[in-house]
């Protein structure tokens, strides 16, 4: 079973890039505002090349963040609009999978199917701009947000094949 933890851990995350951008600029403000009140103290922690080296990762921070975002956006045009719309009904806007299946007049069956073909097929997009698996776990490993999110995908994803394993041995048994 092809669980595509990493297209639902970006998808979750889309709808709050933006916000984590902002709040990412705000810093950005706050440690060169600061920078101009410095007098004395420890020169290691707030000299220029301190202040400039903080400025620095967290505008690389964001514009991985805004890249992330970009991904998403331009994976999604790509994908076909009903599997697209499932993504974002599913992950971005976290809609119950029985109401999103009832607005596309969709049984529970064919919803969860249509689904993991979106997944898989946003994988596979991903994949082909460079973004498999790997690439995305070493571009975010430093997004602890992102990871923490990853691994409760992960968890999910783990627990649900056991649950699986399980019934089949059960069925097996009787």
């Amino acid at each position: 079973m092809k669980s595509n933890i990493w297209t639902k851990t970006i998808l979750f995350t889309y709808k709050y890039l933006d916000n984590i951008a902002g709040a990412l600029d705000k810093l950005i403000d706050r440690q060169a505002l600061n920078s101009y009140y410095y007098c004395g103290g420890n020169q290691m922690d707030n000299g220029v090349m301190a202040v400039a080296d903080r400025i620095i990762k967290l505008s690389q921070r964001k514009i991985k963040l805004i890249n992330i975002k970009v991904l998403v956006e331009q994976t999604l045009e790509k994908c076909d609009t009903l599997l697209a719309q499932l993504l974002i009904e599913k992950y971005v806007d976290n809609d119950k999978s029985e109401e999103i299946a009832k607005r596309h007049n969709l049984s529970s069956r064919t919803y969860f199917r249509r689904l993991m073909q979106a997944e898989d097929s946003f994988s596979y997009l991903m994949s082909l701009r460079g973004f498999n698996d790997e690439k995305l776990k070493d571009y975010l490993k430093d997004e602890k947000w992102i990871m923490e999110i990853y691994n409760k995908f992960s968890h999910k994803a783990v627990c649900e094949e056991k649950n699986e394993e399980k019934e089949i041995i059960e069925q097996q048994i009787c």
